[in-house]
């Protein structure tokens, strides 16, 4: 539940804003084409109050995040009331303003970034920053020509590139806008409806209740695409009710962990690297949704062979007769989230609107919906909760997104004036001696250290920006290496040692988060295993195309997934396990030799 200040007038200040940033979108969206260097800086200044000074936690905090909104803010607005004119300099700064107004937008993002997920992705922009400036210094093929101050720092903060660069039109256009549609589900009855559905279709099988959380989260992701969130919504009633049952602690939180994992990968919505990856490859979104569907289905796949394993070896019980729904709250509940569900794939896929365009009249469906409840009753105080809630976590998730997806664009926007990614790609093909594999082994290892410090999306952006040519170059499909990144990028959600998927988890349950990891692991082997296979078996991604040949592939690869999860888990002596792992990865990448 969001904290509101307790004085009536700030309280009132921030849910207008938060209504504002929410209608500004809407109306990108239904108005038509806005010029980019208005409506990215526009997008900027919404987010930085909520960004900086909405959680500030102390007085000081609070001050100096208003200071450095206000800022920010102005710098924005200038940008964008000047747009036309800018736009004739193609980025160059003119003056000592325009260089104020510059280093001022540059200081802005990364303070932002810092309150919002730490010091790592800031500190990677701002060395980002000094290699641009002070890279003509540095002997050797990483040193750079040099680049005039004047234009450097045009470049990203008053022309198209830079911070206003087509990552943050993504976070405009089409991230802000599935963000926006998730609250608002969010803050209606689908998230009970999405427990009742999973509760409904799996809480009489054997080890039921963790079953119950792989299918809710796997639902709840596919509109939250974040680990952490999906953890903390769904595990507040799945850990519970596991524990219930006696199933073990560090059962119980893995399966959270790795179920919430998973939304990130999961159609329809997935996370927000699934817009940015529309944007870098130019596939349609739609070409993304059926490209990762199958190896999401086989990552929920292998988790759910996992449990029955678990459930073997615990003997873990169904979750009782009484405490599952009634079929009426299944079929109400469900409404909440089918009803907007199906305006959005309707959109998408029956009229041929543009992704954020059905997503705009999905949100405007889930909004009306929020004047009803499960009971069917009409409670005016409790709508306006929920409308409350709702334009609320939009403008906070809204922002931390931007945040995020702001820094990331510096140091993008560095990698392409200096010519450094160039430098790097060159490098990792030294360094794998030309060969795909060791490309991809190396690419792996960068995404999995580069995520335990920064988000997915931009542990996804900055590997692939610098690794994805390399891995194009050695023949990799343009889709086929994001999705490899992409997945690899999702590890540090359950890999130590920073796992934060798995931290949530184990607090919330009382458990040693170490066990959970280890736990989690065993679980969620598909995470380390798919991308690889979606290399040797490229059929898999191809459903749109080629439908009877990725369902083959899906087979395949499904087959060595259960093999692997059977010796992981289900084999108690060393030779079975080996014999099944082994026979699981040699199915598994056999697409790659027949």
């Amino acid at each position: 539940m969001i904290k509101l200040p307790e004085n009536r007038l700030a309280a009132g200040f921030w849910i207008a804003l938060a209504v504002a940033l929410v209608a500004y979108h809407l109306a990108l969206v239904f108005s038509g084409l806005v010029p980019n260097l208005v409506s990215r800086p526009l997008h900027m200044a919404f987010i930085l109050p909520f960004a900086l000074a909405f959680d500030a936690g102390t007085r000081l905090r609070r001050v100096t995040g208003i200071a450095f909104a206000v800022l920010g803010i102005a710098a924005a607005l200038w940008v964008a009331a000047n747009s036309d004119a800018l736009g004739d300099q193609y980025g160059f700064i003119e003056s000592n303003f325009q260089l104020a107004v510059a280093i001022t937008l540059l200081l802005v993002v990364l303070e932002t970034a810092r309150r919002a997920i730490g010091w790592p992705l800031p500190l990677v922009a701002a060395l980002a920053l000094l290699y641009g400036l002070f890279g003509q210094y540095i002997p050797g093929e990483f040193g750079h020509s040099g680049t005039p101050v004047e234009s450097f720092f045009g470049t990203l903060t008053i022309a198209e590139g830079g911070i206003w660069g087509t990552l943050t039109g993504v976070s405009v256009s089409v991230v802000a806008i599935f963000v926006i549609f998730g609250a608002v589900l969010n803050a209606g009855e689908a998230g009970q409806g999405f427990m009742n559905v999973a509760a409904a279709a799996a809480g009489r099988l054997k080890g039921g209740a963790a079953k119950v959380s792989v299918l809710s989260s796997a639902l709840f992701g596919s509109i939250s695409g974040s680990a952490s969130a999906n953890v903390a919504s769904t595990g507040a009633i799945t850990l519970p009710a596991m524990t219930k049952l006696g199933y073990p602690k560090r059962l119980a939180a893995a399966v959270e962990a790795v179920a919430s994992s998973g939304g990130q990968i999961m159609p329809p919505l997935m996370g927000a690297g699934a817009f940015v990856m529309v944007e870098l490859t130019g596939v349609p979104y739609t070409g993304i949704m059926a490209a990762a569907a199958l190896p999401a289905l086989l990552y929920f796949l292998a988790v759910w062979v996992g449990i029955n394993a678990y459930a073997r070896r615990f003997d873990l019980r169904s979750i009782d007769e009484a405490d599952r729904p009634a079929p009426r709250d299944v079929v109400i509940t469900s409404l909440f989230f089918l009803v907007p569900f199906t305006v959005l794939l309707w959109g998408m896929f029956g009229t041929g609107f543009t992704p954020e365009y059905s997503a705009a009249m999905a949100i405007l469906a889930a909004a009306l919906l929020l004047l009803f409840n499960a009971e069917l009753t009409f409670r005016p105080r409790r709508i306006v909760e929920r409308a409350t809630s709702a334009v609320l976590n939009a403008a906070r998730q809204v922002s931390m997104i931007a945040a995020i997806i702001l820094c990331a664009s510096i140091i993008i926007g560095v990698l392409s004036i200096t010519g450094l990614g160039v430098k790097i790609t060159s490098l990792i093909l030294q360094g794998s001696g030309g060969l795909l594999w060791p490309s991809l082994l190396l690419t792996a290892l960068a995404c999995l250290v580069l995520g335990m410090e920064v988000p997915t999306t931009a542990a996804y952006v900055i590997c692939v920006s610098v690794a994805g040519p390399a891995l194009i170059e050695l023949g990799l499909a343009p889709l086929q290496a994001h999705l490899f990144v992409f997945w690899f990028a999702l590890l540090s959600t359950i890999t130590p040692p920073v796992c934060g998927a798995v931290f949530i988890a184990a607090g919330m349950i009382g458990e040693s988060w170490l066990k959970v990891a280890l736990t989690a692991m065993a679980l969620g082997v598909g995470l380390y295993v798919i991308p690889l296979g979606m290399i040797a078996n490229p059929d898999m991604i191809g459903l749109a195309e080629a439908p009877m040949a990725a369902l083959a592939a899906f087979g395949r690869v499904a087959i060595g997934l259960t093999l692997l999860s059977a010796g992981l888990i289900g084999a108690r002596r060393p030779l079975p396990t080996a014999a099944l792992c082994v026979s699981g990865i040699a199915v598994v990448f056999s697409g790659q030799w027949f």
